[in-house]
């Protein structure tokens, strides 16, 4: 009944796989994990080929790169169970019973969120500061928090869904880097007055990236919130709020002129272990903005 979905790109899931496996195995329903690789280096399809020893799991490789959105469509077609649960490659279960908890809770009617983690001490290397903090600080929270804004709280690092909702809506297949998909699936869950259940059931983010390459990221996650904006008016997101609101009241030479003050010190911020998320909140404000106008768009921090 239980079909656990991971896409796959340049990481090593071959504990988190036998983490799975032996929670799997002790459940009272048939269950599967089905991981699907798409795109690779050789050096971590031949590491993860390992997990193929492992009875209920398969591991199939992509011949081209479909993309976060796509992967996970192609993913819920492979399912041969009612219930998906999709999880991010570069997680972690934090408790020997994760599977359980989920499965107590199966519910035709709705989707179950169970929240992400991060390790609890910071990282000695600064270059991977950024990315945990703002981790620690924006993306952990609660089931009792993100209940109150249950589809604004919704990530795609860690849900449940029955299979009948999710053929419902699926991921944009136009969205094809990273970044926001998981608002306007959000979205179309709000339309479709899906039910989200929060719980605390987190898997621990393990992913972390250099404070250059997550900086690149978030840019190509505002970049698609860009475009998606222009198809679905995602005003509730709270930094498209303020950009909307500088371009209506033609705010933008303001932003131009801190960002110029700023650079420096926020640069010198961002790559250090004293992060002020405001710097960051700023950027990503500039950034869209930087969209808007050809010719800063391509801009970034280095």
């Amino acid at each position: 009944m239980l079909s656990i979905l991971i896409p796959v790109y340049n990481f090593d899931i071959r504990k988190l796989v036998k983490q799975l496996h032996k929670q799997g195995i002790l459940l009272p329903i048939p269950f599967e994990i089905i991981c699907s690789d798409d795109g690779s280096d050789e050096e971590f399809i031949q590491l993860n080929k390992e997990i193929e020893i492992f009875n209920h799991v398969s591991y199939e490789l992509q011949k081209e790169n479909l993309g976060r959105s796509k992967i996970r469509n192609h993913l819920a077609s492979r399912a041969n169970y009612e219930f998906l649960l999709f999880m991010d490659c570069d997680s972690m279960t934090t408790d020997e019973n994760y599977l359980k908890n989920y499965v107590l809770l199966l519910d035709q009617s709705k989707l179950l969120y169970g929240g992400r983690t991060y390790q609890d001490f910071a990282p000695q290397d600064s270059e991977y500061y950024l990315h945990w903090f703002y981790g620690k600080n924006r993306e952990v929270s609660s089931a009792e928090k993100r209940s109150k804004a249950p589809y604004k709280s919704f990530m795609t690092n860690n849900f449940l869904i029955p299979s009948a909702i999710f053929n419902q809506i699926k991921f944009d297949e136009e969205l094809t880097q990273y970044g926001h998909e998981d608002s306007l699936f959000g979205l179309e869950l709000k339309k479709l007055k899906i039910d989200i259940l929060h719980i605390d059931n987190p898997l621990e983010h393990i992913g972390i990236e250099k404070s250059e390459i997550f900086i690149k990221k978030t840019e190509q996650a505002l970049q698609n919130l860009y475009f998606l904006n222009q198809k679905h008016q995602l005003q509730e997101i709270k930094i498209l709020k303020y950009y909307l609101f500088i371009q209506q009241y033609h705010l933008s030479f303001i932003v131009s002129i801190i960002f110029r003050l700023i650079k420096k010190p926020m640069i010198k911020n961002l790559y250090s272990q004293k992060v002020n998320l405001w710097y960051f909140d700023f950027y990503k404000l500039w950034y869209l903005q930087s969209r808007k106008n050809n010719s800063d768009k391509n801009k970034h921090l280095n």
